[in-house]
């Protein structure tokens, strides 16, 4: 194929490239090249190539460079959104960590106060124990004293009656409460 450069230094021949003109037009008529036609086929194509640039190649080439924009911006975001994602789960992870030393602690807190609890009742229990121990003491002591105080005068109730047998006489009311009287407080002395 020709380049439209040479056809045009063909056409445009001065008188010195004469023979070289004569050459090329006898092979462009050999060939059956028809130089006006192969401008205006130039031009066309020209034109066509512009006109394709203007309203076909650009617009496309535009939103190539757009989605080649939103595909790098996706990247970075995905990369940002995984990073972020990182950081939450070692967020997470450390607040988990917390909650279980938390835990850990409330666990141990509510052991203790457990404990504290058994033992302030079992020293409450302890001392409600030797509480009633000691009424059940003082009971018996305060029992034993009314009972030794009844064995008295009903030891002096026997010894006055024994001694009235003894002397078979008749003794009146006021010399048995003497004698009721003097018998309980050798009975105490004892």
């Amino acid at each position: 194929m020709f380049s439209p450069l040479l056809v045009l230094a063909v056409t445009s021949g001065d008188a010195a490239h004469g023979e070289a003109a004569s050459g090329i037009t006898k092979l462009t008529s050999e060939f059956g090249i028809n130089p006006p036609l192969i401008l205006a086929q130039i031009l066309s194509f020209t034109i066509v190539a512009v006109i394709l640039w203007k309203f076909a190649f650009k617009p496309v080439l535009a939103t190539l460079d757009e989605r080649q924009h939103k595909i790098e911006s996706g990247l970075k975001d995905a990369e940002d959104a995984k990073a972020k994602l990182a950081a939450t789960q070692e967020e997470s992870a450390a607040i988990l960590k917390q909650t279980q030393v938390n835990a850990g602690k409330i666990i141990d807190e509510a052991r203790q106060t457990a404990k504290d609890h058994l033992d302030r009742q079992s020293q409450e229990t302890a001392t409600r124990i030797s509480d009633m121990l000691a009424k059940g003491q003082q009971a018996i002591e305060l029992e034993h004293r009314k009972m030794l105080a009844e064995a008295r005068t009903e030891i002096a109730r026997l010894v006055v009656v024994t001694a009235e047998r003894v002397l078979t006489k008749q003794l009146s009311e006021a010399d048995r409460a003497a004698y009721n009287e003097a018998a309980s407080k050798e009975l105490t002395v004892v």
